[in-house]
């Protein structure tokens, strides 16, 4: 039946399958809250200027996704923790805690405070953002390198960005990206080494990527990387170094069977 909340938390690819399922879940004052790594169906819904309301076809390219979970419904979220799957139904937590939650209108609504403090009650360090895109395309900015290398190349971040011609690569995409958010509205006022800086104070630890690849489970290539190649397309800005990632990583991953030809 209809519920109060609705968490979505699942791998990009499983998504438009998972939002079939839970429409019956949704009435109309239903919060579906979005809790899931690259860049959601929902980026430009009352944010973007003249792209206002422009579906992006690498993670929606039916709208399937946007006519089963209305986007009056929608608060996105962004999550700042390390987690992995043990088992089914056993999952470990590895470090962070935080949880950004935000309309994508950037309005200060009602219902977006009332969820961030019920979250904070819950024991999340959750805040609200005056715009929500600005931290999805944040935490991408590191997620759309670090995760395709790192599922290439077997290897943890430590050892990813300790290499000087890898770290070099990983910056020439960061760059392209940058000036993607630039154009879009949504600008980044820090270097790529600023950002690789903040990585390796994590220490060694495997991306969500790597773990996917080693489980042998789908990889979510269309929302971190693909979804970049689009935007760089609809804003003018050439992408020579993400079309290289993207297209060594899918080719990897169809290989393994873990990516549709």
């Amino acid at each position: 039946g209809v519920q109060d909340l609705v968490i979505v938390a699942v791998k990009a690819p499983a998504l438009a399958e998972v939002a079939r399922g839970i429409a019956p879940l949704i009435g109309r004052h239903t919060v579906v809250l979005t809790a899931m790594n690259g860049v959601p169906w929902w980026f430009f819904n009352g944010f973007g200027g003249e792209r206002s309301g422009t579906r992006l076809q690498s993670v929606d390219p039916t709208g399937a996704i946007d006519r089963a979970i209305p986007a009056r419904n929608v608060i996105g979220g962004v999550v700042h923790a390390s987690c992995s799957v043990d088992s089914p139904g056993v999952i470990r937590h590895h470090f962070g805690n935080g949880l950004i939650i935000g309309e994508p209108s950037g309005e200060r609504s009602e219902r977006v405070a009332a969820l961030a403090a019920l979250l904070q009650r819950a024991g999340l360090n959750s805040s609200v953002s005056q715009q929500i895109q600005k931290d999805v395309w944040y935490k991408l900015w590191g997620n759309m390198t670090v995760n395709p290398v790192s599922a290439l190349t077997g290897a943890t971040t430590d050892r990813i960005l300790g290499d000087e011609l890898v770290r070099g690569f990983i910056s020439s995409v960061m760059l392209e990206a940058k000036e993607i958010g630039a154009r879009i509205g949504i600008p980044i006022d820090q270097q790529p080494e600023d950002r690789h800086a903040v990585t390796l104070k994590l220490g060694a630890f495997k991306t969500s990527m790597l773990q996917d690849v080693q489980a042998k489970k789908p990889v979510e290539l269309d929302a971190l990387v693909t979804v970049v190649r689009e935007l760089g397309q609809l804003t003018g800005v050439p992408t020579p170094f993400t079309d290289a990632l993207l297209g060594l990583s899918r080719l990897q991953a169809q290989t393994l069977g873990l990516y549709p030809r």
